[in-house]
């Protein structure tokens, strides 16, 4: 087929002579159009867009597919392969031709195929070793878009904005994770506000997934052996722009009814469920990718739960070149990066000694080491044996490159694990750090885009990292970005109504309960916004330490505040289940009705609609166990403003003009006296920062110094905390000298 015809367009017919020798030019054809296609044609088309994931961060193309069937969209989960299942190739046909959409179609599969067939990109410039040493990146979840629910929380989203960029940057990376088939749970509250988890299987036919395919043309399978006998997991496939992430699942006939559940859910189980999830994560996923034919010159481990890994790498370098396992781990570690995101040593997952000789047993013969070996390896003390083995401290031992996800994380991190080099003083602990940022494509609204589009240099959108691009900002119109803002802030509200209303409706409450939800909430209220996983150290009761100042706070008839919560806590975390309790039961008490909310199962979808329309973000967990943070990242993005203890990322973003900080970044040794210090700061700066300068307008209605400091937020952070510039750091640092090329880390081990 000719590219003519591929795109739906036809060549214009010769000129005609007449009898009398005159040339008649025929009238021009019509522009060209899709429908000239089959209908199937056009069903495949629209197919391939929503089998690779780069729709996901292309707003035209999620707002085509929204216009097919908005209702159908909504109930979906905005899954347009489940949406397009819905219709046959002609019925999609005369719903293209009802909204006219066969060149925004045509324009969406053309820029899909130039993207994917693009040669030169910032990886090509700067990171050209990698191009035949690629990036096998492995992580515990990816959240790339609430349509494939393989993701609980912060980490996941981490995990999913990294390999977008990747994708963007054109560096050459495949992602490794587990396929959950029930994925993190759907969580409701009882009429009481109790949590309740339910989990939903994931139709394998309505995901963008395909089976990997092995040499024999059949569905990849793995085999990892343990001393109770083997286990099995298939591999699946999935397209994420250029990047393709590869999906462990262990329902595979040959395993046992209870090995089949393995990676079903996400979290769950006890410690024997995940040492063999992380067996098939580590293990499998490196035997996985070596079965595809794919050759790494980096593995980068994506936090503890994948270090198996570099015990595969190290025992496939031994099998196939004959290394000593020593010489063999040497090379491997200089192969690896390592990042921790967990700053308590009780989130490291640990293992005892008959769990790790049990999965690790045939590992361990074929490594040609001895049990103490193999413990020492994940061991501080390598000859204390009452030590567990711990998957952090294998990941830095095994690796020359480690890094924490912020600069204060990075101080944690190299006190916290300081053990491990006993000859170093703290400071030279090789532990640098690498701050997280957000996938920008995915998490700003078309809004803010239009905006920017108007006000940046073209192209803008290709110098996102550079500094200068966001001082523009500061030449907007003042009325425009908050007139841009407020409209985001009713998208919100008309959201959240809604699922206020659907879960009055599910607890069956009564007509005027539903009708109330419909009308919670005030677009001329500031709005503050507080949304994270339910982990009692994030401290999301903090604002309702004095009850009676929240409630003059709420009801002040001139200034007047709400709050809207999102959440979940894990399945086994009670103390957390009774912060969601306590904060969703103000629905009941008068003095809060309508003002403050909560908004059940938080997923990517309502932390979307969270970040770009609340007035001010707050964050304020218990210094320093925030190891970064990534969601007022996403806030600043679309006009809002964080107002946050000084931890994490917002410890080296907040320059007084930018923000709001709570207290000062000072903690004391006894944890209530912090929280008590803390909770008094977080009200003064609502109090005289926060809430003053919101109502402060001028003759036109306009609050001038907010809009000053959201400009100040934007052009200061915007950049700094992008994942395209992580990604790139990630590549200057770690991955380039990791494979080879020229070292730019201050961390080299």
């Amino acid at each position: 087929m000719s590219h003519a015809e591929e795109i739906g367009t036809r060549a214009p017919a010769a000129p005609k002579a007449e009898s009398n020798g005159a040339t008649v030019i025929p009238a021009p054809l019509p522009p060209p159009r899709l429908d000239e296609l089959s209908p199937q044609n056009l069903y495949d088309k629209c197919m391939a867009l929503a089998r690779n994931l780069w729709w996901s961060w292309h707003p035209e193309v999620t707002n085509m597919f929204r216009e097919l069937d908005p209702i159908r969209w909504r109930q979906l989960d905005h899954n347009p392969i489940a949406l397009l299942a819905e219709f046959t190739p002609e019925r999609l046909e005369a719903r293209a031709a009802e909204l006219v959409l066969y060149s925004r179609i045509n324009q969406a599969y053309r820029r899909l195929k130039e993207y994917m067939a693009a040669e030169s990109t910032w990886s090509t410039v700067h990171a050209g070793v990698l191009g035949s040493k690629p990036v096998a990146y492995f992580s515990a979840e990816f959240g790339i878009h609430e349509s494939v629910p393989i993701y609980s929380g912060g980490l996941g989203v981490l995990a999913g904005d990294h390999i977008k960029s990747a994708s963007g940057l054109g560096i050459p990376l495949i992602a490794v994770g587990l396929f959950y088939d029930q994925g993190y749970f759907r969580q409701h509250l009882d009429i009481d506000g109790y949590q309740h988890e339910e989990y939903l299987p994931n139709r394998v036919e309505s995901l963008p997934i395909e089976p990997a395919l092995g040499a024999d043309g059949e569905q990849l399978v793995v085999k990892i052996d343990t001393r109770t006998g083997a286990l099995h997991a298939k591999v699946w496939k999935m397209a994420v722009g250029r990047v393709d992430l590869y999906l462990l699942d262990s329902d595979v006939e040959g395993n046992s009814p209870e090995d089949r559940e393995l990676t079903s859910r996400l979290y769950g189980g006890d410690t024997r469920t995940r040492i063999r999830q992380e067996l098939i994560l580590g293990v499998g996923g490196v035997r996985a990718i070596r079965a595809l034919g794919i050759v790494p010159g980096v593995y980068h481990l994506n936090e503890g739960h994948s270090a198996f890994a570099t015990l595969e790498a190290v025992r496939g370098r031994m099998d196939r070149d004959g290394f000593s396992f020593d010489d063999a781990v040497r090379k491997i570690a200089r192969q690896t990066v390592f990042t921790t995101h967990t700053p308590v040593p009780a989130g490291h997952d640990r293992f005892d000694s008959g769990l790790i000789e049990e999965h690790l047993g045939p590992m361990r013969d074929a490594l040609g080491i001895s049990h103490d070996h193999l413990m020492s390896l994940g061991r501080v003390e390598p000859h204390n044996h009452g030590e567990t083995f711990c998957m952090t401290v294998l990941g830095l031992k095994l690796s020359r490159r480690a890094n924490a996800v912020s600069a204060l994380h990075g101080h944690v991190s190299r006190r916290m694990w300081a053990p491990l080099w006993p000859y170093r003083v703290e400071e030279e602990v090789p532990i640098g750090h690498i701050t997280n940022g957000v996938h920008l494509p995915t998490w700003l609204s078309w809004q803010m885009l239009q905006l920017y589009d108007r006000i940046f240099p073209a192209n803008w959108f290709r110098r996102m990292g550079e500094p200068d691009i966001w001082q523009k900002i500061h030449e907007c119109d003042p009325g425009e970005l908050w007139e841009t803002h407020y409209a985001l802030k009713n998208l919100l509200l008309q959201f959240v109504r809604r699922r206020l209303a659907r879960q009055c409706r599910r607890r069956g409450e009564c007509d005027e309960a539903v009708e109330m939800a419909r009308s919670v909430l005030d677009p001329n209220v500031l709005t503050i916004g507080f949304a994270r996983r339910f982990a009692t150290y994030k401290r999301a009761d903090l604002v309702l330490a004095d009850l009676d100042r929240l409630h003059g706070l709420v009801t002040c008839p001139d200034r007047p505040i709400q709050i809207i919560f999102a959440g979940k806590a894990h399945p086994a975390d009670e103390p957390g289940k009774a912060l969601i309790r306590k904060i969703a039961n103000l629905r009941n008490d008068p003095r809060f009705a309508g003002r403050v909310v909560f908004v059940e199962d938080y997923d990517m979808n309502v932390t979307r609609h969270l970040v770009q329309g609340v007035d001010v973000w707050l964050n304020n967990p218990r210094r320093p166990l925030e190891a970064s943070g990534t969601s007022g990242e996403k806030v600043v993005l679309n006009g809002g403003l964080n107002c946050s203890i000084l931890d994490g990322w917002w410890a080296e973003a907040f320059d007084g003009r930018n923000g709001f900080a709570i207290g000062r970044g000072e903690t004391h040794a006894n944890p209530e006296i912090t929280d008590r210090r803390d909770g008094e700061a977080l009200y003064k700066v609502l109090e005289n920062e926060v809430i003053p300068l919101f109502y402060e307008r001028d003759s036109d209605g306009l609050p001038r110094r907010w809009i000053r400091m959201m400009m100040n937020s934007i052009s200061s952070l915007a950049w700094r905390f992008s994942a395209h510039r992580m990604v790139m750091d990630y590549a200057r640092a770690c991955y380039v000298p990791a494979a080879g090329g020229v070292s730019c880390d201050m961390h080299n081990r």
